[in-house]
């Protein structure tokens, strides 16, 4: 394959790691807010629902309804904040700063950039996950060891949900059009991939077409390690987050080459 064309494949490298550096050193800057910002809804809506409609429902699945609904928040911020770095946080670099085109002016490809911007991503997914596990350890939730491994499920989930934020990243061409992500995919995907209620409750057709969406491999893997049990399937549901996060991120790869390199 030509060397300019942008369908080649990936060239890595670790000069990435200075880019993700300058990210998380402005991110520094306003750490106190974006925390805030991570914690504050899904923690609102955990213990609203949690709480309010838990004391109707009792427990679901084994586990308290707050619980239940704690641990769908862990992966479903996971997911929102990845997405919103990804889509946001890069255009604004992208095309309102130009920070990237000043970035590749050195002797660092878009490639790596576009990796940096992906890996950081995860990085802050985990910085949420981190957040959301530490609100149900203090109301007395997931006092278990298997609870860490939400960690790296949280960078795996921002891979994912990372590389779907740039794929619409480079195809924006302003703000607005992140509406469509949020109204046509996330909103779904936070609805009928068991956050709220277990997806055996739904009719059969809806339940495989839930069975499919990568936010429900995460919740599958979440909600059994809050409880202190090894998940089931854990290869078949980190093949398909992987799956989902590979080819994504190499479709956002190639149509940031075609964006900025023509």
């Amino acid at each position: 394959m030509n060397a300019s064309s942008p369908l080649r494949i990936p060239v890595l490298s670790s000069r990435f790691l200075p880019v993700w550096r300058r990210n998380l050193l402005v991110w520094r800057k306003l750490a106190a807010a974006s925390i805030l910002g991570n914690i504050a809804d899904p923690l609102l809506y955990m213990l609203a629902l949690g709480y309010g409609i838990g004391s109707f429902i009792g427990e679901v699945n084994g586990m308290p309804y707050v619980a239940f609904i704690g641990t769908g928040m862990v992966c479903q911020s996971a997911m929102f904040t990845a997405s919103f770095e990804g889509m946001y946080s890069a255009f604004s670099r992208m095309h309102v700063q130009r920070t990237w085109e000043a970035i590749i002016n050195a002797p660092i490809g878009l490639d790596d950039v576009v990796l940096a911007e992906w890996l950081w991503c995860a990085t802050k997914a985990v910085m949420s996950t981190a957040a959301i596990l530490l609100v149900l350890l203090a109301l007395g939730f997931g006092h278990t060891w298997h609870a860490l491994w939400l960690l790296p499920l949280g960078f795996v989930v921002g891979l994912c949900f990372g590389a779907f934020g740039l794929v619409m990243n480079a195809l924006a061409p302003s703000y607005d059009f992140f509406t469509y992500f949020f109204t046509l995919v996330l909103t779904p995907m936070l609805l009928f991939s068991g956050v709220y209620f277990p997806v055996e409750r739904m009719p059969a057709w809806l339940a495989h077409i839930a069975n499919a969406l990568p936010l429900k491999h995460a919740i599958d893997m979440a909600r059994p390690l809050m409880l202190g049990h090894a998940p089931a399937d854990v290869p078949l549901h980190v093949a398909v987050l992987a799956g989902y996060a590979a080819v994504a991120y190499y479709i956002a790869l190639v149509l940031t080459r075609r964006r900025l390199l023509k």
